[in-house]
C-alpha cells in the first residue's frame, strides 16, 4: 500500500480541479458536495490501509520514501517531489483526512444555499492538498510549499464571505490580517531553511537529521536554525507574539474555523517542531524558549477566553491556549505527549466548532451567547455532543483530553519544572471554567432570544452525523495513550518512539517509573477541573448576579481581558500606523511623488516644450517649406565655402 501514497495527494487536488473548473456548471449542490467529500474520504481510507500494513511490520521497516519526480536540480541543490511515510506522517495524515472528511460532510448541510457552494468545496480540497504536502514531504522545501499553500487557502477561506461585515471591518480585512501575520513567521522559516542548507548542504530530512546527530549539544548554529524555525511555528500555530490573526479568522464560515483550528493549519508548527526534534534536542536554549512561550500563550489566551461572549471567539482563544500546551510539551522534550494532545484536540475542538456552527445555523447567524440559552431542548444532539467535547477539553476522565493533558502535565513536572506545572494546572482550571460558562449560557437556563422571530431547530443529518462520530472519538480517542501507571501500555508513545529516539538520546531524559507523585498530580488536575466546572455552572446557571458583581468589582481587570489586553491596539499604534505613516509621508509623497513622479513629469514637460517649438515649423504652407529648404541649402553652401 505504500506505493499508493501518491493517491493521497492526488485525490484532493482532483477534487479542487473538478469543483474549481466545472463547479459553476454543476447545478447540483449534492454532486459538488459528494465530489469534495469523497476527494478527502478516499485518501483517508488509503491512509488507514497503509497504517494497518505498517502495524504488521517491524518498527525499523515502517519508513518508506516514495519519489514522484525531480523538482529542482541546481548545483549541489537537489530537491525531488518525494513523500515520506513513517509513524509521524501517517498519524498526521489520518488526522487531516479523517477529521477533514467529516468537516467536508458537515459543510454540505452548513453551506446549503450559499451562492459560492462549489467554490467553497474547491478551496477546502486545495487546503487539504496543501496540508498533505506539508505533513508527507520528505524535505524542508516541499514542506514549505505546503506551508505556504495552507496560508494561501486560509486567506481564501477566511475571506470567503468577502461581502460581509466582521466586527468593525470586513471579512476581507480579517483574511489579509491572517495572510500578513503568517508571512512574518514564514520569513523566519525561510531563514531557517537557508541556514540549514548552508550548514548541511541539503534540505532532505534524512541528510540533515543524519548530519545533525553528529553535532554537539548547544551548538550556536543549531540554536539559530531552531530559533528561526520556531519563529515560523509561532506564526502558523498562533503563539505569542504572532497569535493575533487567529481570533479574527472567525470571520470565515464555521467549517473553516473547524478545519483551520482543529486538525490542520494551526498544528503545522507543532508538526514541524516534532519532525525536526533532533535539531531542537541539540538546542536546549531554544527548547526553554519554546516551553516558556508555549505556557505563556496558554495562560494568556485562557484568561481572555474567560470573558468573551462570541461563541466562536471563546473557542478561538481556547485553540490558542491548547496549542500553547502542545508547545509546552515539545519544549520539555515530550514530543509524543504534544502530538497525543494534537490528535485528541483535533477530535474535541472540531466537535466544538461544528457544534457552534450548528447553533449559529439554528439561531440565524447569532453568535452572542448572551442572546441564547435554553437551546438543549431544541437541539438535543448538538447539546449532548457539545457537552462531551467540553468535558474532554476540560480533562475529565476517562475522555480523551484527560489522558493527553495529564501526559503533558506529568512530563512537564518531571522533565521541566514544578512552577511550569503549577501554571499549566491553573490554565487547565480556567479552560474548564470558560468552557462550561459557554455550555451553560448557550444551552441551559432561560431563553434569552426573541421566540417570535427566532425558531431554533436541530441541524440536518449531514451536520449531526459528523458531530456524533467526533463525540465518540472524543470519548475513546485517549484510550490509545493510557499510561503505565493506570494499567495501560501507552501504545501511542510506543508507536512514535522510533521517530524521537535520537532526540531523546541527545536530551538524555531520565526514566521515571510510575509513582505516587503521578497519582497525586493526576488527582489534583481532575479536582481543579471539576471544581471549575461546578463553579461555572453555579455562577451562570443559579446565581447569575455573581458574575455581574465580580465584573463590577474588578472592572479594570474585566475591561483589560474583554479587550484582549489591547494587543491589537498596541500593535496598531506601535507597528501598523508608523509603517503606514512612513509609507505615506516618505515613500509615497517623498520618493514616489517628489522624486519618481517629478522626474517623469519634468521629462514629459521638456519633451512637450521642445515639441511646441518644432510644431511651429510644421505650418502646412508650401511656400514656407520652400523658403526653409532654400535657407537650408544656402546655409550648407555657406558652411562649405567658409571651411
Amino acid at each position: 500500500m505504500y506505493t499508493y501514497v501518491s493517491l493521497i495527494i492526488v485525490f484532493p487536488f482532483l477534487g479542487f480541479l473538478i469543483n474549481g473548473l466545472f463547479g459553476s456548471r454543476i447545478k447540483s449542490e449534492k454532486v459538488s458536495g459528494i465530489i469534495g467529500t469523497a476527494s478527502v474520504a478516499i485518501p483517508f481510507l488509503i491512509a488507514c490501509s497503509i497504517f494497518i500494513e505498517m502495524l504488521g511490520v517491524p518498527a525499523e521497516d515502517r519508513k518508506h520514501v516514495v519519489t514522484m519526480f525531480q523538482w529542482i536540480a541546481a548545483g549541489s541543490l537537489s530537491i525531488p517531489v518525494a513523500y515520506q511515510v513513517d509513524q509521524l506522517s501517517i498519524l498526521m495524515t489520518l488526522v487531516v483526512t479523517g477529521v477533514g472528511s467529516l468537516i467536508h460532510l458537515y459543510s454540505i448541510g452548513y453551506m446549503h444555499g450559499d451562492k459560492g457552494f462549489w467554490r467553497f468545496f474547491a478551496y477546502l480540497n486545495l487546503f487539504i492538498f496543501a496540508m498533505l504536502n506539508l505533513v508527507l514531504a520528505d524535505n524542508f522545501l516541499l514542506m514549505f510549499l505546503g506551508w505556504e499553500g495552507v496560508g494561501l487557502c486560509s486567506y481564501l477561506l477566511i475571506g470567503f464571505w468577502y461581502d460581509r461585515k466582521f466586527e468593525k471591518s470586513t471579512t476581507s480585512d480579517a483574511a489579509k490580517k491572517a495572510f500578513i501575520v503568517n508571512r512574518i513567521g514564514d520569513f523566519g522559516f525561510l531563514l531557517g531553511m537557508f541556514l540549514i542548507f548552508t550548514t548541511f548542504g541539503s534540505l532532505q530530512f534524512d541528510s540533515v537529521f543524519g548530519q545533525a546527530a553528529l553535532f554537539e549539544k548547544g551548538n550556536s548554529t543549531i540554536f539559530w536554525i531552531t530559533l528561526f524555525l520556531f519563529v515560523g511555528a509561532t506564526g502558523k500555530s498562533a503563539q505569542i507574539p504572532l497569535f493575533i490573526w487567529l481570533p479574527d479568522a472567525m470571520a470565515g464560515p464555521t467549517p473553516v474555523s473547524a478545519l483551520i483550528h482543529a486538525a490542520t493549519m494551526v498544528t503545522a508548527g507543532i508538526y514541524m517542531v516534532a519532525r525536526s526534534s533532533i535539531l531542537f534536542a541539540l538546542a536546549p536554549a531554544t527548547m526553554h524558549i519554546i516551553a516558556v512561550i508555549g505556557l505563556a500563550t496558554a495562560f494568556f489566551a485562557a484568561t481572555i477566553g474567560l470573558v468573551q461572549n462570541d461563541i466562536k471567539k471563546v473557542l478561538a482563544y481556547s485553540t490558542i491556549s491548547q496549542l500553547g500546551y502542545m508547545f509546552l510539551a515539545c519544549g520539555v522534550g515530550a514530543f509524543t505527549a504534544g502530538l497525543f494532545h494534537l490528535m485528541t484536540h483535533a477530535f474535541f475542538k472540531a466537535l466544538l466548532f461544528l457544534g457552534a456552527g450548528a447553533v449559529i445555523h439554528a439561531m440565524h447567524d447569532e453568535q452572542d451567547i448572551r442572546k441564547m440559552g435554553g437551546l438543549k431542548k431544541y437541539m438535543p444532539t448538538t447539546y449532548k455532543t457539545f457537552f462531551i467535547a467540553a468535558l474532554a477539553i476540560s480533562g475529565i476522565p476517562p475522555l480523551s483530553g484527560f489522558f493527553s493533558k495529564d501526559e503533558i502535565l506529568w512530563k512537564v513536572f518531571i522533565d521541566g519544572s514544578p512552577v511550569l506545572w503549577a501554571v499549566g494546572v491553573l490554565t487547565a482550571g480556567m479552560t474548564a471554567f470558560y468552557m462550561f460558562r459557554l455550555v451553560t449560557l448557550t444551552f441551559e437556563g432561560g431563553e434569552r432570544f426573541d421566540t417570535h422571530h427566532t425558531h431554533p431547530h436541530e441541524a440536518p443529518k449531514t451536520m449531526t452525523v459528523p458531530l456524533v462520530i467526533l463525540a465518540v472519538l472524543s470519548i475513546v480517542g485517549g484510550l490509545v495513550g493510557i499510561p503505565l501507571s493506570l494499567g495501560g501500555g501507552n501504545s501511542f508513545e510506543r508507536f512514535l518512539q522510533p521517530i524521537f529516539e535520537k532526540a531523546e538520546m541527545k536530551m538524555r531524559l531520565p526514566y521515571h517509573d510510575a509513582s505516587a507523585i503521578e497519582y497525586m498530580l493526576m488527582l489534583t488536575s481532575v479536582v481543579i477541573a471539576t471544581s471549575s466546572i461546578l463553579a461555572a455552572r453555579y455562577v451562570y446557571l443559579r446565581r447569575t448576579e455573581i458574575a455581574a458583581r465580580i465584573a463590577a468589582r474588578f472592572s479594570g481587570v474585566y475591561t483589560l481581558l474583554f479587550n484582549k489586553y489591547y494587543v491589537d491596539e498596541v500593535y496598531d499604534a506601535a507597528i501598523v500606523m508608523p509603517i503606514k505613516k512612513t509609507s505615506e509621508t516618505l515613500l509615497w509623497k517623498g520618493v514616489d511623488v517628489a522624486v519618481i513622479d517629478s522626474t517623469i513629469n519634468t521629462g514629459a514637460k521638456f519633451i512637450g516644450f521642445m515639441s511646441e517649438i518644432f510644431r511651429r515649423v510644421q505650418t502646412g504652407v508650401t511656400q514656407t517649406y520652400a523658403i526653409v529648404f532654400i535657407a537650408g541649402i544656402l546655409f550648407v553652401l555657406g558652411w562649405l565655402i567658409v571651411w
